[in-house]
């Protein structure tokens, strides 16, 4: 039998979020098996502990359907994990993943664990040809005049690739009647993972939701690494303010399916229009545990 937890990240509240799996005992597990557990948790993704040792976790991550090579919130339910179990309590933790070392640091308050923080790889952009911009807008289920102009519509990816889509406003972000497989076909055209609509509420915060039907996530609640990325090319594009070589900022996502949940965004500026480093970080908070045996 298989242990495996199911925890709410970028939330301190049980059942808001973003809903993890999370399986520190995987060594042992073929890929198909982590794939059946994965399905048979339902979870948007399931984060698999395959080595753990000397500062280092080897992990994997699969949605119910497949594999992809990393995933934010997952990552932020696993640190929480490790460290309330006693696996992790000060200093670096390094995951090594499909996309290469994450390293993780965590926050504590009179010694409980607190807060996860995960670097992010470097911010890596793609234009969006003018002509998506409006087969966007209708997969999305506005019109075109909706998209705001003075915000950056690209595809970017600190680790998984979005394409950025930027609306005047929350409401109408709200409002979205999204066609999942226009999305889904405008994905793969474009190379993404998904398709993430954003909304300024502030000069430094963000609403947002993210549509994932390519790597069979309908509506993903809360998207760690695709709001580093969206931090990430605001910054560059001079879009946030600014305190000496740090922008920060927050993005509140999930509201839209019920589980709303905060991601804390920290970028580092190595001079101008150009990104050193994004870390993103966020609470978790265990919902409940179990046990899977393999072939049933």
């Amino acid at each position: 039998m298989i242990a495996y937890s199911e925890v709410s990240a970028f939330t301190d509240t049980p059942g808001q979020g973003n809903r993890a799996g999370v399986v520190l005992g995987a060594e042992a597990l073929s890929e198909a098996e982590m794939q059946a557990l994965a399905a048979f948790l339902e979870a948007p993704e399931t984060v698999f502990v395959t080595r753990m040792g000397g500062g280092r976790v080897r992990v994997r991550y699969f949605t119910p359907t497949q594999e992809i090579e990393f995933c934010g919130h997952a990552t932020v339910a696993l640190g929480l994990t490790l460290a309330q179990r006693g696996h992790w309590q000060e200093g670096e933790l390094v995951l090594e993943t499909l996309v290469g070392r994450i390293p993780l640091t965590l926050d504590t308050e009179a010694g409980v664990p607190l807060r996860v923080w995960m670097a992010q790889r470097g911010l890596e952009t793609r234009p969006a040809a003018r002509e998506v911009r409006g087969e966007l807008a209708e997969a999305l289920g506005v019109d075109e005049r909706m998209i705001h102009r003075g915000l950056p519509l690209a595809a970017a990816s600190t680790g998984l690739w979005s394409v950025f889509v930027p609306l005047l406003d929350p409401l109408i972000l709200d409002g979205l009647e999204p066609d999942l497989r226009r999305i889904h076909l405008l994905s793969d055209a474009l190379g993404v993972c998904s398709v993430y609509a954003y909304a300024p509420m502030g000069v430094n915060r963000f609403a947002a939701r993210d549509f994932a039907p390519a790597v069979g996530i309908p509506e993903d609640p809360v998207t760690g690494s695709a709001a580093g990325a969206l931090l990430a090319l605001l910054a560059r594009e001079g879009r946030l303010p600014v305190r000496g070589d740090r922008a920060c900022g927050v993005v509140y996502q999930g509201h839209a399916v019920g589980t709303p949940g905060e991601v804390e965004v920290e970028v580092t500026l190595a001079g101008a229009n150009t990104v050193g480093g994004v870390r993103v970080g966020g609470r978790a908070t265990l919902d409940r545990e179990g046990h899977w045996t393999p072939g049933r």
